[in-house]
């Protein structure tokens, strides 16, 4: 089983407790992409991405001071790094090596500068979201891009074994379906509201987070084994799922 999910904008650059580390796979194509922004001012920065000026110079920083070389002076681990919605769920203070080696082997974060990232892998300080319209030699947008490159290094992680895609649309729109040898489960997490259930975003986010955290404390490979979560009132509703779509409610 392998879990997928979205990659966050707020980022921790503290020192991290966990020494251990690989390295991003896209090594050219995340120098080339570099490239590009390494060009833009960040007047151009803020229109491209539709942030604030004072982001928008962070970023420009960012990307001028972009090394080719990643070591733990300049990087730190994507699971450590992300602190967004759902990374506050994942408990990674607590994690001990074995937890660090599963989620290792069976979570991959989604990533518009870097493609597909390991939850050891180092990164540097970044924003670039998977729907940012940035134009490249390669099409318009980024996910003319990757084009098939992620789906075939998540088939190659997966290995036929199921997928379990807790990632936001944005980013799982990057993930070509048609290169998959997978199934493919989307989980949903709906909240009670105004007579019915709906999906908000900040719940959500949060959901998957936990989730993500689940199975990796409890070791989970077989997605079945994931019906049982239950944390902060969530629970598996059989009636509202189907094969591929499993919705949890509270």
């Amino acid at each position: 089983m392998l879990i997928l999910i979205s990659p966050a904008k707020t980022l921790d650059y503290s020192t991290p407790n966990f020494k251990e580390y690989s390295h991003p796979d896209f090594a050219s194509d995340i120098k080339s992409l570099v490239s590009v922004m390494k060009k833009k001012s960040a007047a151009e920065i803020a229109q491209l991405m539709h942030v604030s000026e004072n982001l928008a110079e962070l970023n420009e920083e960012r990307y001028k001071r972009f090394q080719n070389e990643f070591n733990p002076e300049n990087s730190k681990q994507a699971l450590l790094a992300f602190k967004g919605d759902v990374y506050t769920k994942i408990d990674v203070d607590s994690y001990t090596y074995a937890d660090f080696d599963f989620a290792q082997q069976h979570l991959r974060i989604l990533s518009g500068l870097y493609g597909l990232l390991k939850p050891l892998d180092l990164i540097q300080p970044y924003r670039l979201e998977m729907g940012t319209r940035l134009e490249t030699k390669k099409g318009k947008n980024l996910y003319e891009y990757w084009g098939t490159k992620i789906a075939k290094r998540i088939a190659e992680a997966s290995a036929g074994k199921p997928i379990v895609n807790l990632a936001s649309q944005e980013y799982f729109k990057a993930v070509d379906f048609k290169v998959l040898k997978s199934p493919v489960i989307t989980i949903h997490f709906k909240e009670f509201k105004n007579e019915g259930y709906q999906t908000i975003g900040f719940f959500a986010k949060q959901a998957r987070g936990m989730m993500t955290n689940f199975a990796i404390k409890n070791k989970i490979t077989d997605p079945e084994a994931l019906k049982v979560f239950n944390v902060e009132g969530y629970e598996f509703s059989e009636g509202l799922s189907d094969n591929l779509d499993w919705i949890f409610i509270r």
